[in-house]
């Protein structure tokens, strides 16, 4: 490979930051390729030239926060929208989880740039998580993440009976959304009227729809885990800092 890529670009890949951290650290001269300082933006490198930051960087990059929430009914994850509130609306210092283990002091400037790394509908609830940190968010939302999502679906059948062992091998492998063939599934029987969902991806209002396809009614939808993060006691509408010995 001997393309020229753009530098931001470069580091994403490197899993120095994202691209829009990037960006950022290279106008501030924080950059350097194979010793010298880069400034330029859209500025390009060879795959094999040596990319390296200054310690400002790493040491504003470690300052950033992720937040976990514990999201009801009603609010929605991103921008507001149609009257409806934006879950980073619930990050304020009465909400906070007064068993959260980390020393950090909240701080309004916290706010900025906290993104939710991953949509939970906004008549779904749990755990949903926001971050600074662009590593992070490349992690769990970017094209090639694996990470788990674990979800307790209540539903039920539309038909007499029960859902038929066909159709539940179905929900694991055998859908497809938009045109496209979804990655295979765990989805299993909790009780009678409640299924556990593992998914590697996240397509708009997937096990819904998902559901809707083989009969069944979501009656209530909540995401228990992100990877190795569990929501775990965290009560509903409370929210807590990710801890530095917690990875996704």
């Amino acid at each position: 490979m001997t393309e020229l890529v753009r530098l931001s670009k470069r580091m994403s890949e490197l899993g120095l930051c994202s691209r829009r951290e990037a960006d950022e650290w290279i106008a501030r001269g924080w950059v350097r390729v194979d010793g010298t300082v880069i400034s330029e933006l859209g500025s390009k490198v060879l795959p094999h030239q040596k990319v390296t930051v200054e310690r400002q960087a790493a040491a504003e990059q470690s300052k950033r926060v992720t937040v976990l929430i514990n999201k009801p009914v009603g609010f929605v994850s991103g921008q507001a929208e149609d009257g409806y509130t934006p879950a980073i609306a619930l990050i304020k210092p009465e909400n906070r989880w007064a068993e959260d283990e980390v020393d950090t002091q909240f701080h309004p400037t916290q706010l900025r740039s906290l993104v939710p790394a991953g949509r939970l509908d906004i008549d779904s609830v749990g755990l949903l998580v926001l971050t600074q940190d662009g590593r992070i968010a490349k992690h769990l939302i970017g094209e090639t993440t694996v990470v788990e999502k674990e979800y307790l679906v209540r539903v039920q059948y539309s038909k007499p009976g029960r859902l038929p062992d066909a159709d539940l091998r179905r929900l694991n492998h055998g859908l497809s959304l938009d045109g496209k063939k979804l990655l295979p599934a765990k989805v299993t029987w909790q009780n009678e009227d409640q299924l556990n969902f593992i998914l590697r991806e996240g397509k708009k209002r997937q096990i819904r729809r998902m559901c809707d396809m083989v009969g069944l009614k979501v009656i209530g939808l909540k995401r228990v885990r992100i990877g190795k993060i569990k929501l775990g006691k965290l009560p509903e509408g409370q929210w807590r800092y990710l801890r530095e010995d917690e990875q996704f």
